[in-house]
């Protein structure tokens, strides 16, 4: 084998995939957690799963499905570490799917936001949020993208983690699908025509 081979098959290994992303929905594993306000995050990647008919399998820290789309791939990442340590989930599948930060997006709940309201933004503070804060600690920084979804704060003092962890009203469960959808959209649109655009476009 020639130099030139060696150092070629050296980059495939260590190189960024440059049409590769990775959509990475926050939430907690387990029934228990299933349809609450806290787990919009792995919703949200279902819902980008199930438009492309896209097969979850259970894999290393997390479940793990993956769709083609105008050219890029896309790797939906649910992980199983709950949400407080999530970190650890993103930065292993950055580095098993050979993605770069830049094409990372993170999905969250936010309770800064209104009910439905969606912010895209190319980086940030963690905004109190544990699964961030985990994620800015185990990938070296708050330098990549993040999706934070409303899901209002209509609770009492001392009870926002009661309120996080309870299933939605009946209102705000009529109106999720139409919310999942545009969120997903976005997760697309960041992917295919980049964040710039996507945050033009969905940031309304």
């Amino acid at each position: 084998m020639s130099w030139l081979t060696q150092l070629f098959k050296k980059r495939e290994k260590t190189e960024p995939d440059p049409m590769k992303y990775l959509i990475v929905g926050l939430g907690n594993i387990g029934a228990k957690y299933e349809n609450t306000r806290h787990n919009i995050g792995f919703e949200v990647v279902d819902t980008l799963a199930g438009a492309f008919d896209a097969e979850w399998k259970t894999e290393t820290l997390g479940e793990v499905a993956s769709f083609r789309h105008k050219g890029r791939i896309f790797v939906l990442l649910k992980p199983s570490t709950y949400m407080n340590r999530s970190g650890k989930a993103v930065r292993y599948w950055l580095q098993k799917e050979k993605v770069d930060k830049n094409r990372l997006l993170v999905i969250v709940d936010d309770l800064n936001l209104p009910f439905g309201k969606l912010r895209l933004r190319g980086k940030g503070s963690d905004g109190g949020h544990n699964g961030l804060k985990d994620v800015d600690q185990a990938t070296g920084g708050n330098n990549y993208a993040r999706l934070r979804i409303g899901i209002g704060n209509e609770f009492s003092q001392g009870r926002q983690v009661d309120y996080v962890l309870s299933e939605w009203s009946a209102e705000e469960a009529g109106r999720l699908p139409e919310v999942l959808e545009k969120a997903a959209e976005t997760a697309k649109a960041f992917g295919t025509i980049g964040l710039q655009h996507a945050m033009s476009q969905f940031n309304g």
